[in-house]
């Protein structure tokens, strides 16, 4: 990790601006936002919070791309989620003061800005579109919840695997119908992200490549009918 306080005010302002919860803020408020946050850059690979560990910053992602894991006591890792540029994490121990109940790790070269709790606090009590956007973000998170416990539940893993692609492919989204995720996982954190075996997603991709809704090139995956995937989603989750 290297810390880069040299960053300017305005190029500050500009990358806060990204930030969904921070997007209907003027450049007032974006700047005093700026003047308390410090500037942070994690390669890939690189661990930024640690399970259990006493740090309390909420973080806000300028560039790249994180991922979410919490271990076993078996070692086995589970893949919370991946969260891209403009999206926060951190918040739940920046207001209930409790250790991290997870841990964060840099996919990719990535540029944060951390704001620590007190600051964070704050910024919400004197600010009301901040603090709805806050509470949506929560109430969004234990919709997502809900929904992956329903799924685990429930689903069998090849409809595991249908309703995780899907979550991929509607934050990549290439035109109306299709999706293309770069730097595709592995079918080993596929399988991490749906508590299966690397096997079983290895098999259900390959099925998924003769029915025509996927395509492997390269690093990437092409998801070529969102519409269709959403159609199988649905289905087995009852309209859920």
């Amino acid at each position: 990790m290297v810390s880069t306080r040299q960053i300017s005010d305005e190029r500050a302002i500009a990358m806060l601006a990204v930030i969904k919860e921070f997007q209907t803020l003027s450049s007032a408020d974006l700047g005093a936002v700026a003047q308390v946050c410090h500037w942070h850059r994690y390669e890939a690979g690189e661990s930024i919070v640690h399970y259990h560990d006493n740090s309390n910053s909420t973080f806000f992602i300028a560039q790249g791309e994180i991922r979410v894991t919490y271990h076993s006591l078996s070692g086995h890792e589970v893949i919370l989620c991946d969260l891209l540029a403009g999206e926060m994490f951190g918040e739940l121990t920046a207001i209930d003061g409790h250790t991290r109940s997870a841990t964060v790790v840099a996919k990719t070269s990535t540029l944060l800005a951390s704001l620590p709790a007190t600051d964070f606090q704050n910024l919400i009590y004197s600010n009301r579109p901040i603090a709805e956007a806050i509470f949506k973000r929560l109430t969004w998170e234990v919709r997502r919840l809900t929904e992956r416990v329903y799924d685990f539940s429930t689903l069998a893993v090849c409809n595991r695997i249908h309703a995780e692609l899907l979550r991929m492919a509607k934050k990549h989204m290439a035109t109306s119908n299709t999706a293309i995720i770069s730097q595709a996982p592995t079918h080993t954190d596929i399988a991490n992200m749906v508590s299966t075996h690397r096997e079983a997603v290895t098999r259900e991709l390959s099925n998924l490549t003769k029915k025509e809704l996927i395509l492997r090139q390269g690093h990437d995956l092409h998801i070529l009918d969102v519409a269709k995937l959403t159609e199988m989603v649905n289905v087995v989750r009852g309209g859920l």
